[in-house]
């Protein structure tokens, strides 16, 4: 399958939220492209109205392209719990929502608890989905996803979101605890970074 390559130079990052400002713009150091978020350039955040999470990203991908004129790059992440059926998974930010639009992830954190612990089983995973429009409307689309297990109580002050309750498979640490080099290295979204990393950035 061919993909198509993006040249360096700006790229929109389709988010408005800092903290993965942060982890993208580290992931996508050395490859040329200045990176900016849809939050400084204004733009408005599109109802996410799609059930998965490549749907949603695609939707704030192609938001974004069209209104900057500008390839994007849209990341829609969360957090899932298999004694849920997936739960949160695509409603992971919303979990955390109060009424007056901030977001209490802790008070998530604890509902996600509060549930699972009813069921056998601590198996949970983070999916990071990836797409990448253009202002012509072509996309590129890519899943990363990391295994592991929820943890009660939290553990760990680093990251954002539900970082402090999942233990991926393998390491002792929460992505809480972990330095943000090493939560980079094994992330979900270090996964779905190297599959677009491979397929669209310019080699050499």
């Amino acid at each position: 399958m061919t993909h198509r390559q993006l040249s360096p130079g700006r790229l929109v990052l389709a988010t408005h939220n800092k903290g993965k400002l942060r982890e993208v713009a580290a992931l996508l150091d050395g490859h040329g492209l200045e990176l900016v978020s849809a939050g400084e350039l204004g733009l408005p955040e599109p109802a996410e109205t799609e059930t998965t999470f490549i749907g949603n990203a695609r939707i704030k991908a192609l938001a974004a392209a069209g209104a900057a004129n500008l390839p994007a790059l849209a990341d829609d992440s969360g957090f899932s719990v298999a004694s849920l059926e997936g739960a949160p998974g695509v409603y992971t930010a919303d979990w955390a929502q109060l009424p007056d639009g901030t977001r209490d992830y802790a008070a998530a954190m604890a509902k996600v608890a509060a549930l699972a612990g009813e069921h056998p089983g601590r198996l949970a995973w983070f999916s990071c989905a990836l797409v990448l429009a253009w202002p012509d409307g072509h996309t590129e689309d890519f899943l990363g996803e990391a295994p592991g297990s929820w943890v009660w109580p939290p553990r760990g002050l680093t990251g954002f979101g539900y970082d402090p309750m999942f233990q991926p498979e393998g390491h002792a640490q929460t992505y809480g605890e972990m330095p943000a080099d090493e939560k980079h290295a094994i992330s979900h979204r270090a996964r779905a970074f190297a599959l677009f990393a491979a397929a669209c950035l310019k080699r050499g």
